[in-house]
């Protein structure tokens, strides 16, 4: 959908960090917001992902040299209370929208209670007509 309407669209990612389930899931988003300084972010995230459940210190740092990031500015980042204050808003914002799950989708502010690839067209296709 990005592709098909560059102009009109714009993607917005927010971490929603699920440390009652995942002990280690905010230290995985601030490490894929390191990542993402060094123009890595959608990739150290995939691979949050694939890994999600053999997450540790050990499997991130192999993450980011797969990745090729320059391991000190990484650990700077990492440590960089931005980063941090970062994912801690979106995570309040994310528990004042009552979320509960992740992944959640909004399109213009309205949560899609299915969010297929087709559905997701769908609400997308039906947002843009209003806009025109």
């Amino acid at each position: 959908m990005l592709e098909k309407h560059p102009k009109s669209l714009k993607l917005v990612f927010k971490h929603y960090p699920l440390s009652g389930i995942h002990k280690f899931a905010v230290n995985a988003a601030i490490a894929a917001m390191a990542a993402g300084k060094q123009g890595k972010f959608w990739e150290f995230h995939d691979a949050l992902f694939t890994n999600h459940s053999r997450l540790n210190e050990e499997k991130v740092q192999e993450i980011a040299t797969q990745l090729g990031l320059d391991p000190t500015r990484f650990e700077t980042d990492r440590r960089d209370s931005e980063v941090a204050d970062l994912v801690n808003r979106d995570y309040r914002e994310g528990s004042q929208l009552g979320i509960r799950g992740v992944p959640t989708v909004y399109i213009n502010g309205k949560q899609q209670r299915r969010w297929s690839p087709q559905s997701l067209e769908q609400a997308v296709e039906a947002e843009l007509q209003k806009k025109n």
